[in-house]
């Protein structure tokens, strides 16, 4: 049951995921994949906030949202190659800025995630 609950998360996540790269975007700038994996940050950091405020969630629910949801839906893998090609392609500032920006943000994203967890009832 727990490899059905990961595997459908994981197909949301990756739908999710697919469905923001839709969203017409020109710059050579990975904006979509750095929104991506920023946005994967806050939820992955309201489920952990949410799992410590509630005390007891059903873990099929965590392995959902935690492993399948959010590990669908962020794009380390992506975040890699993108970064790697600015650097290819000798736009080190932009990778510079690209990698400092991923790293802090989704940082930030987590502790947003999980601030955002005061707000439930």
């Amino acid at each position: 049951m727990n490899f059905l609950l990961v595997a459908l998360g994981g197909a949301v996540g990756a739908m999710g995921r697919y469905a923001i790269s839709l969203i017409p975007v020109k710059t050579v700038f990975p904006i979509l994949t750095l929104a991506t994996n920023f946005i994967g940050a806050v939820l992955i950091g309201f489920v952990v906030g949410t799992v410590g405020e509630k005390g007891n969630p059903s873990p099929g629910m965590v392995l959902f949202w935690k492993t399948g949801v959010c590990g669908g839906f962020t794009t380390f893998s992506t975040f890699s190659l993108e970064a790697f090609s600015l650097f290819e392609n000798k736009s080190h500032v932009l990778g510079g800025i690209y990698i400092i920006l991923s790293v802090a943000g989704c940082i930030t994203g987590v502790l947003c995630g999980k601030k955002l967890t005061m707000f439930l009832p």
